[in-house]
């Protein structure tokens, strides 16, 4: 293993600092360092595969039941698919600003602060990625076995193991070689759009059968329930958390080739696609499912491929299988950068910025992201963390956008190869805190716990980052818990 060079305040040179020595910034580049080995390909690959989940297959009810109605709820798709874009073309111009992997993490702590980067990369370690990623390997664990248990819910000990093994497998071979994991995105991320195709195709075939009631502008905007701009502001908060993942890229980008041109490219690509993939798989769902069904579907892709292939509705099943398999994959990979990027910059052990001399893979990160992930899957109260910590997630993409228009104030000078108008900002923050007030107005409790959660990492920051004249002992203890030589 090697291990990057630790540091708590300079960032200038830090696109050099995975050096296998601790040394300056202008010999970092004959240590080991991570591989650029992510072409454009594979970079939409990690986009689309991050974004795309069980989501689109398993609940839109969560959008429809609180838009009101089928038109409403397919123009709020299209809606948070173009607010997303604009998010995305700020962090664009942010990855190629600060061209580091790390993403918001990197941009807030440069751009706000240690303590605000900190917090970012608390809830990130904490709660964030673990249980995102113990629900994701549990829901293919789900789909995988439902077919073995036709008429009851698989045992709850089956799914654990079953997601365990899961993400044993992914770890392995994302410690074993990137180009591996990369492949392994890219074959499922190509599945989901099959699959997703599928879902659109038959739409088609069931509107040139004449079924299109519910897309018919009269019935479409037919309420099941009065219109209330609260709840719509809820659906349009579902429809983003259904987007995310669209920042994943800017976590691994000194992995990308060329990132200064792929980056951006990839987002431009990647966010389109999935918007359109979203609208019309909703659009088709509504050929086949009236609004009560759709409702009371706890899976409904799953319904639709039941009513529509007879013996074949096994594919529905599968395809959210194997989505979910690709994205647990994407996460790992992205989350293990994000960690190695705290880690040597000193805000986590620096046992966590070492990388695998030949393999050029951040192993000790990944078995960190594994051992917090399995610790999420013994616990019961995962997706109660999940509604917690989906507020202060939205957040902090808030936070960054915003400070994209600080860096323009601060640094109006610096090297920019996209610069952006500083309307898509000012635009994205106006519907970001329609929403967070939203939120907070509907859902106080939730919203005050996250922020709680949040606030813990504040002392953890000052006694174990900003302290730095700690007695020699507690050196000493990390520097045995890194497996390397004290500096004292």
């Amino acid at each position: 293993m090697a291990e990057g060079p630790r540091k708590r305040s300079s960032t200038s040179d830090a696109a050099a600092s995975l050096s296998g020595r601790h040394s300056s910034a202008s010999d970092a580049g004959a240590g080991v360092t991570l591989q650029k080995q992510i072409g454009l390909v594979s970079a939409c690959g990690f986009i689309i595969g991050n974004i795309i989940g069980s989501g689109i297959f398993v609940s839109p009810r969560g959008v429809l039941e609180n838009a009101s109605s089928v038109g409403v709820a397919i123009f709020v798709w299209l809606g948070t698919g173009i607010i997303t874009a604009i998010g995305a073309l700020c962090y664009a111009e942010l990855g190629v600003t600060i061209p580091r992997s790390g993403g918001d993490y990197s941009y807030v702590k440069d751009i706000f602060g240690g303590l605000a980067g900190f917090l970012r990369l608390w809830m990130a370690v904490l709660v964030i990625y673990p249980t995102s990623q113990a629900v994701v390997a549990l829901t293919f664990a789900n789909y995988v076995l439902q077919p073995l248990f036709p008429s009851c819910l698989p045992p709850e000990s089956s799914l654990r193991l079953l997601a365990t093994v899961c993400l044993l497998l992914l770890t392995w071979v994302n410690c074993h070689s990137v180009r591996w994991a990369t492949r392994i995105q890219d074959v499922f991320t190509a599945g989901k759009l099959l699959a997703l195709a599928l879902i659109i195709i038959m739409g088609v075939v069931q509107v040139c059968k004449g079924h299109y009631y519910w897309l018919v502008p009269a019935h479409a905007f037919q309420t099941f329930k009065d219109y209330d701009a609260g709840l719509i502001a809820l659906s349009f908060l579902q429809g983003s958390f259904a987007y995310g993942g669209w920042n994943f890229l800017n976590y691994i980008t000194e992995e990308l080739v060329d990132p200064h041109k792929n980056l951006p490219r990839a987002i431009f690509i990647s966010i389109p696609v999935v918007t359109f993939v979203y609208v019309f798989a909703n659009m088709a769902y509504a050929t086949t499912l009236s609004p009560q069904e759709l409702l009371s579907s706890n899976a409904v892709a799953v319904t639709f491929g039941e009513k529509l292939l007879g013996v074949m509705s096994w594919i529905m099943s599968m395809s959210v299988a194997l989505s979910t398999f690709g994205g647990v994959n994407g996460s790992l990979f992205t989350s293990s950068r994000l960690f190695l990027a705290g880690a040597r910059e000193g805000h986590l052990p620096r046992l966590l910025a070492m990388i695998h001399v030949r393999r050029c893979t951040p192993i000790p990160a990944l078995l960190f992201t594994l051992v917090s992930t399995l610790m999420m899957l013994c616990t019961s109260d995962i997706y109660t963390l999940i509604n917690y910590v989906g507020f202060i997630n939205y957040l902090f993409y808030g936070v960054t956008v915003a400070g994209q228009i600080v860096l323009r104030v601060k640094k109006p000078n610096m090297h920019r190869p996209i610069k952006v108008s500083l309307v898509w900002p000012v635009i994205y923050l106006l519907f970001w805190g329609f929403l967070l007030v939203f939120s907070f107005y509907s859902e106080p409790v939730v919203c005050g716990v996250g922020l709680a959660i949040l606030l813990t990492g504040v002392p953890v920051y000052y006694l174990g980052v900003y302290w730095e004249n700690k007695p020699k002992c507690c050196d000493r203890a990390m520097d045995l818990l890194s497996g390397l030589p004290s500096c004292r």
